[in-house]
């Protein structure tokens, strides 16, 4: 069941309730001294319109300074409380990301785009600056509000009446605003990420933009989207100008009868000046509070739009992982695929339809068949990054929702078509920073993937930074990095799509003769468009409308 958008935002502060606690603390008892001050300045005028000038006054002078000095000194110790709930947030956050991202579902990021997901987490700064906010604001404008009332209580029995009449008010403003405010503010929300996406788009194909034609296509659409973003803003701001024009009225309405009152109560002697000023200075502050809480309704809609935004990514279904480690390693894996089918979450018609194959160790496997036929499907299921529909995939007799996915992973290595390098090292990129890997490993799989010469002539060798999606390399060394990467830690499966299709044949040539070369004892999953794998692998299986067609096999 979907939380709803207060829920999460109520178990999001659930994780902080220490620190809440303390703010809430410190928040009455600054809330008590600030309605405190008002009595000792109704003391103060009493004393003064008596006439006399004594010890008893100065005191209550310096009671009253005390008390503005120790509002500040609590406000100073919630502002610490603050940026540190500040700093939690933001570092869950990151870490809630970077464990999610790498583990949701390939099914899941059908049809979305990840590095647009990965946007969301700006909402985080969001929440960091507004929930801390409305933390402090809320909580001293609420418990100010309900103190004066109670403090104006025992001035005269008619302010309790203001006090109920302020509340049903109160209320009314949030009642009839909030879904709406909510709504539209999410609404909002869509649009300005639809925008950032676009310009996103155009930052990453800025070549295909110079043209005329086409930058003026991508400024047309941008103002499209961004027409949308405001008729949506527009909407929002008419909810908070709603909102906030509701309370100019309600200020005018309350000022004005409580002036007008409070000075009937004084001429007719049922309160004197004194009590009359503290009850002014109690309402004032009452008021003011009040404000605080519709202006801070805005942030409000700010932080639940961005709590709802981060929520939508953590509802994503991650892969299970198991309780603990298991004690067992592959020394070789058989897969066996059982009338295996797959279909895509929206489609109709299965990509994959019956698949009955059988993969032993050292294999070395060929999938050719035109665009469509279901061999980049067959891969990524059999590597683990998809789940079939239906039928069944064993690895060494275990069915593959029952085996230790992460184990798994860990004795294969996979190339998917489109990947490129992380920003960082050459190393980095390679190896993980993996320290069980060896400077003779290193070596081994730069000289194998034929990386050496290059990596020599760069000056910073394998320290040389690399752009995020390897942009200052050529399409050839990229993947030779990829491939690199893939072997270093000698894997009992390669899975490949399109890995050496970039490179020209003769390079590509000398690499493919190194991964089937019969010393090498992994099986290989391929699909390519370099021919050259054909005559190498020892299996050529043909996909045909997602069905295996044909099958030969070499010695």
């Amino acid at each position: 069941m979907a939380l709803t958008t207060s829920q999460r935002l109520i178990n999001l502060l659930k994780l902080d309730k220490k620190d809440i606690s303390q703010i809430f603390f410190y928040a009455i008892f600054a809330g008590l001294i600030s309605l405190s001050l008002p009595l000792g300045i109704q003391a103060i005028i009493n004393l003064i319109q008596s006439g006399r000038v004594s010890v008893s006054w100065i005191v209550l002078v310096f009671i009253v300074i005390a008390g503005v000095a120790l509002v500040g000194i609590l406000s100073l110790m919630q502002l610490r409380i603050t940026e540190n709930l500040q700093q939690k947030i933001f570092i869950r956050s990151s870490f809630e990301f970077g464990f999610r991202l790498p583990k949701i579902k390939t099914e899941e990021l059908y049809n979305q785009y990840p590095p647009e997901l990965a946007n969301r987490f700006f909402d985080t700064l969001t929440i960091q600056k507004g929930a801390t906010k409305l933390l402090l604001d809320f909580s001293s404008a609420l418990l100010q509000i309900t103190l004066g009332i109670v403090l104006l209580s025992l001035y005269h029995p008619f302010f309790i009446f203001f006090g109920i009449l302020l509340l049903i008010l109160l209320y009314i403003i949030l009642k009839f605003s909030y879904h709406s405010g909510l709504s539209t503010s999410l609404k909002e929300s869509k649009y300005k990420y639809k925008v950032v996406s676009w310009l996103q788009e155009m930052a990453r194909n800025n070549f295909s933009f110079k043209k005329a034609s086409n930058f003026d296509f991508a400024l047309s659409k941008n103002d499209r989207l961004v027409s949308e973003y405001l008729s949506y803003r527009e909407k929002h701001f008419s909810i908070i100008k709603r909102q906030f024009t509701q309370l100019i009225v309600f200020k005018i309405i309350i000022t004005a009868g409580l002036l007008f009152i409070g000075g009937y109560l004084v001429l007719n002697q049922k309160m004197n000046i004194g009590q009359f000023v503290a009850a002014e200075i109690i309402i004032l502050l009452v008021i003011n509070s009040v404000e605080k809480i519709v202006i801070g309704l805005e942030t409000l809609y700010d932080v639940l739009t961005a709590v709802e935004k981060i929520g939508q990514i953590t509802d994503l279904e991650i892969e299970e992982t198991a309780a603990k480690p298991t004690d067992y390693c592959y020394t070789n894996i058989q897969l066996a695929a059982e009338n295996m089918s797959y279909k895509f979450p929206d489609a109709t018609d299965h990509v994959l339809e019956k698949i009955n194959l059988t993969i032993n160790q050292s294999d070395k496997i060929y999938l050719e068949g035109t665009n469509g036929s279901g061999k980049t499907t067959l891969i990524r299921i059999l590597s683990g990054l998809l789940q079939p529909t239906s039928g069944s995939l064993y690895i060494n007799d275990d069915t593959y929702r029952k085996i230790d996915l992460e184990q798994f992973r860990s004795q294969i290595s996979t190339i998917i078509t489109g990947e490129t390098p992380f920003e960082g090292t050459i190393l980095e990129n390679i190896t993980f920073n993996n320290p069980m890997v060896t400077q003779e490993d290193i070596k081994w799989a730069i000289d194998s993937v034929k990386l050496g010469e290059f990596i020599k002539s760069l000056p910073k060798g394998l320290d040389t930074k690399i752009f995020p999606e390897g942009k200052q390399l050529s399409s050839s060394n990229a993947q030779k990095i990829l491939l690199a990467r893939s072997i270093i830690n000698k894997p009992k499966i390669l899975f490949y799509e399109d890995a050496l299709d970039k490179m020209d044949d003769d390079a590509a040539n000398e690499i493919i003769d190194f991964i089937t070369s019969d010393e090498n004892k992994w099986t290989v999953i391929v699909s390519s468009k370099k021919e050259y794998w054909r005559q190498k692998c020892t299996r050529i299986i043909t996909m045909q409308e997602g069905k295996i067609s044909n099958e030969i096999k070499h010695q």
